[in-house]
């Protein structure tokens, strides 16, 4: 006789200072992925919004804010525009390899310098080898570390410039963390290259969606997530499609000049808030 599935247990954290949002608290509800049927559950609760962190499926519970939206580019669909066509031409050269999760000295130090210059206050900027370690291979589901890498010697890979954790699943792929070489010559909108090579190769497996995590209106350094079009959002109903009109407004104000000094709430984590401590209230 097959046993029966367990219906998960869920818990909340503690609240704590926002990450995207100034003078604002968040709370999460999480569960533990484990046992044969992790991948199930774990593609299940991401249709409704959750997020994995190592061997935990998450997602917001705030008492008085719905700011965190998930959202997720349906890739058979996909509409570059004129800049991101060329970006995926100025980084066509690049060398894309799937490996196993797997944590190097070589990923870690490119994590390094990514967030010594884009996340230089966040608290991942104390990770050490064997944190990161965790966060790549802690994984109880189907996960890759996509690098990137630029062309070496007689056409063999040569120095890596960017990665990507990301879970393969059954309706996409589900890009959990990405870096890359922060101050590139030559090399400009590597994280949004990686983004859109994640699109062009789930259209190209079939698979119908490329889940981004959260998008976070009125944190500025979120917002990158609304240029990829066309882009469906989680609402009460369900995925819903972001209307043309609005996705044209929330792009032009992503793509407009900003002051960064005043973007990141003090103690704020990095990009989702990555990696996460679970401790139930």
């Amino acid at each position: 006789m097959t046993a029966p599935i367990r219906f998960p247990r869920f818990f909340v954290t503690s609240p704590a200072p926002c990450p995207y949002l100034p003078g604002r608290s968040e709370r999460k509800v999480f569960t533990e992925l484990k046992g044969p049927h992790a991948d199930q559950l774990n593609e299940a609760l991401g249709r409704i919004g959750f997020r994995r962190s190592q061997t935990v499926a998450y997602r917001p519970s705030c008492l008085d804010c719905q700011a965190c939206v998930s959202v997720r580019v349906l890739a058979n669909q996909f509409q570059p525009s004129g800049t991101q066509k060329r970006e995926l031409k100025r980084n066509s050269d690049l060398i894309v390899n799937e490996c196993r999760p797997w944590a190097t000295d070589e990923q870690f130090g490119l994590l390094a310098r990514y967030l010594g210059q884009r996340h230089p206050d966040g608290g991942m900027s104390a990770m050490d080898e064997m944190d990161y370690a965790d966060m790549i291979e802690h994984t109880p589901v189907n996960s890759v570390v996509t690098e990137y890498r630029e062309p070496g010697p007689n056409g063999k890979p040569g120095r890596l410039v960017g990665a990507c954790l990301t879970d393969r699943q059954g309706d996409g792929l589900s890009m959990i963390y990405s870096f890359y070489e922060p101050d590139h010559p030559g090399r400009a909108g590597l994280g949004n290259y990686i983004i859109l090579d994640h699109i062009r190769r789930a259209a190209a497996e079939g698979l119908p969606y490329v889940y981004l995590g959260y998008w976070v209106e009125g944190s500025p350094r979120m917002q990158y997530k609304v240029r990829y079009r066309p882009l469906e959002r989680l609402t009460r109903e369900g995925w819903q499609l972001l209307d043309p009109e609005e996705q044209r407004r929330l792009t032009a104000a992503a793509t407009a000049p900003r002051n960064t000094a005043d973007e990141i709430p003090a103690g704020a984590r990095g990009k989702d808030g990555q990696p996460v401590k679970f401790t139930a209230s």
